[in-house]
C-alpha cells in the first residue's frame, strides 16, 4: 500500500481493504453514498470482468456509508443481511450508489446499484444493517 493510500478515509473511517482495491470516496450524506472504481484485471474472474465479490464489497460499503450519513454514525455499520442480483458484466470504471429505504434508531433498510461507464445497471443489492453503538 502506497503512503497517499494511507491517508484516505471512507467518510471518516479508515479502511485499509478499500484502499487497496483503490476506491474512491464520493459522498455520503443524507441517506445517499457515492463511490466508484476502476477495474484492474487483477480484479477480474476467468471471464474477464470484475469478481462478484469485489461487486459485493462494493454493495456493501455503499449500503452501510448510506445508512451511516443518517445520522453522521462515525463507529460504522454492521451488515445483518445482504442480497445481490449480478444484471450485466461490470468493466472498466464503475460507479456505486447506496441509498437508505427506512431508517430506524439502530436497523436501517437499504439498497444499492452498481452502475457501468455507459449508466447501466450491472447489479444492485439490498441490506440491512445495524448502527454500531
Amino acid at each position: 500500500m502506497t503512503s497517499s493510500s494511507n491517508d484516505i478515509t471512507y467518510f471518516g473511517l479508515t479502511i485499509p481493504f478499500l484502499a487497496h482495491l483503490g476506491v474512491v470516496p464520493e459522498y455520503a450524506e443524507g441517506g445517499k453514498s457515492r463511490i466508484s472504481l476502476v477495474i484492474k484485471p487483477e480484479f477480474e474472474n476467468s471471464f474477464h470482468i470484475v469478481h462478484g465479490g469485489v461487486v459485493m464489497t462494493l454493495l456493501d460499503f455503499a449500503m452501510g456509508a448510506a445508512a451511516r450519513s443518517t445520522i453522521d454514525q462515525r463507529l460504522g455499520a454492521m451488515t445483518i443481511d445482504m442480497s445481490v442480483s449480478f444484471l450485466r458484466p461490470s468493466v472498466g470504471k464503475i460507479v456505486v450508489e447506496g441509498s437508505v429505504l427506512k431508517s430506524g434508531k439502530t436497523i436501517n433498510y437499504c439498497e444499492a446499484v452498481v452502475l457501468n461507464e455507459v449508466g447501466e445497471v450491472t447489479a444492485k443489492s439490498s441490506g440491512t444493517f445495524m448502527l454500531r453503538r
